[in-house]
């Protein structure tokens, strides 16, 4: 019987202010991972230039992938499992354990770490403004199951608000999987527990900066 020896799909934030954080997060999740990866950085000119990002630039966007994060489906054909990260973290478990949830869950359009809570500053890195609004850094975590992600075309995601992006509008709440929050613990916001991160999130900014 041949292995399964398809890589997981990792999708990273790319911005040119954050090199260091792109690198630094694919190191530490090389790493860990028990089986093989590849590498897609969402470079937001090289989406321009192909013709999957059309936006017009966003001067509130805090990042370069705040929105192109939701063509990760589209490129991945609608096909398969693919993960997206913000590139401000640090994996210190395993990729591969994130499977496990969706085993234990299946069918879900999307899994997500299921914060709740409202930032307790209202900047972050570079100055940028940090505004609290529902299901906040869930989009910093999504593992797609992409063949349930058809809703999210290049139209659509060049058209909707980013609020209804971010907010998971694109799906019943039913088809939102949940992720154990170690797996976005977020520096500065998230409370201390027993459990320890698998996934240091530097959301307000690294140390890169």
């Amino acid at each position: 019987m041949a292995l399964d020896v398809t890589p997981l799909r990792i999708y990273i934030g790319y911005d040119p202010h954050e090199v260091t954080a792109y690198h630094v997060l694919c190191h530490s999740i090389l790493r860990q991972a028990s089986g093989p990866v590849s590498f897609t950085p969402l470079v937001q000119s090289a989406l321009r230039m192909s013709g999957h990002y059309t936006r017009k630039q966003d001067v509130a966007a805090s990042t370069e992938f705040s929105l192109t994060r939701f063509l990760v489906p589209r490129l991945s054909g609608y096909a398969g499992y693919a993960l997206f990260l913000d590139c401000d973290m640090l994996l210190r478990g395993d990729v591969y354990e994130l499977m496990t949830y969706v085993h234990a869950d299946p069918g879900k359009a999307v899994y997500v770490c299921q914060h709740d809570y409202t930032p307790r500053t209202e900047t972050k890195f570079l100055g940028q403004r940090n505004d609290p609004y529902p299901r906040k850094n869930w989009s910093s975590v999504m593992l797609f199951n992409n063949e349930y992600c058809r809703v999210l075309t290049k139209a659509y995601v060049n058209q909707a608000t980013p609020a209804d992006l971010h907010r998971f509008a694109w799906c019943a709440d039913r088809e939102i999987g949940a992720l154990p929050l170690t797996w976005n613990y977020l520096v500065g916001e998230s409370n201390q527990s027993a459990a320890p991160p698998k996934n240091i999130h530097w959301t307000q900014g690294g140390p890169w900066f």
